[in-house]
């Protein structure tokens, strides 16, 4: 058997990634912290983990000064972006409901792509992110108590898209594991500094987990997030912004079959979300078929 091309690697490195990553919405239903507490011992845990990685401390000394900067900016985009994706679902009580609207970082990579990392406008990226717009159309109509879970679950995408399309531009030539350690120590100082005013706002809330949340957590930042990630950012040196999401974007298939089996959710959501969430999901299949196809015509 010959053996993998560093393009293959890539793929199988993403897409081990996307199944870990799929388990995240569950896990995130399943923890019963808020979710600014929840991301916050996320962030510690994924940390600690990617210190004991042969070389990951050592590499940061390497990284230029003006590329940590831009790590860490990365890095509280992350913090943002899960903030938003566990208040999604906190919210609506649903993870097939954010993952649904996860899948619209389609529609977002396609236009900043171009214009952060200067690469050639894609039409096909332009016309599969119409046909997610019309996914969303459909998911709107899943009801109104979760239009709310809804807008938070689409600004974690547009976040999303953000930090992949910078990170992309970033990442060459870099140690993904230190880089990702930079990003979620970022993250983190970013939290613990807002610690005050959240606790002002949230006096109640609880930081520290308590009995299966402490497994849940460490399954969470352990494996769904120090491995994921760091297989994730690896994966961007040899694949562009929008592959890497359109990718990402199976998470909704894993994590809403996970949740319609292991959480029964599929009891709350009407015909509306799975028209919607199809729709969105086709996108995934139909963009390496379109780009063959492309690539087909140009070279003849």
């Amino acid at each position: 058997m010959a053996p993998f091309t560093h393009k293959q690697k890539a793929y199988v490195q993403l897409h081990v990634a996307v199944f870990l990553f799929g388990f995240t919405a569950i896990l995130g239903k399943l923890i019963t912290l808020e979710q600014t507490a929840l991301v916050w011992n996320r962030l510690w845990i994924a940390i600690v983990g990617l210190l004991f990685i042969p070389g990951a401390l050592s590499g940061i000394r390497k990284i230029k000064r003006i590329n940590i900067l831009r790590f860490s900016g990365i890095g509280v985009i992350v913090a943002l972006h899960w903030l938003t994706f566990y208040g999604s679902i906190k919210i609506g009580n649903s993870a097939s409901v954010t993952l649904a609207c996860l899948a619209t970082s389609t529609l977002f990579t396609s236009l900043l792509e171009p214009l952060i990392t200067k690469s050639k406008f894609q039409w096909i990226e332009l016309l599969l992110g119409l046909l997610v717009i019309v996914g969303i159309i459909f998911l709107s109509g899943v009801g109104k108590t979760y239009y709310l879970a809804i807008a938070v679950g689409l600004a974690s995408a547009l976040l999303a898209s953000l930090f992949s399309v910078y990170n992309k531009k970033y990442i060459t030539g870099q140690n993904s594991i230190s880089v990702t350690i930079i990003e979620l120590g970022a993250g983190f100082l970013c939290i613990s500094m807002c610690y005050p005013i959240l606790q002002h706002y949230l006096p109640q809330a609880q930081w520290f987990p308590v009995g299966k949340d402490w497994l849940w957590l460490i399954v969470l930042g352990l494996f769904c997030t120090s491995l994921a990630f760091a297989l994730a950012v690896e994966s961007l040196k040899e694949l562009t912004a929008f592959v890497s999401n359109l990718s990402i974007n199976l998470e909704p298939v894993y994590g809403i079959l996970l949740a319609i089996w292991l959480l029964n959710e599929d009891a709350d959501l009407n015909e509306d979300f799975y028209i919607g969430t199809s729709i969105i999901l086709i996108s995934v299949v139909l963009h390496p078929l379109l780009s063959k196809i492309q690539n087909r015509k140009t070279k003849a």
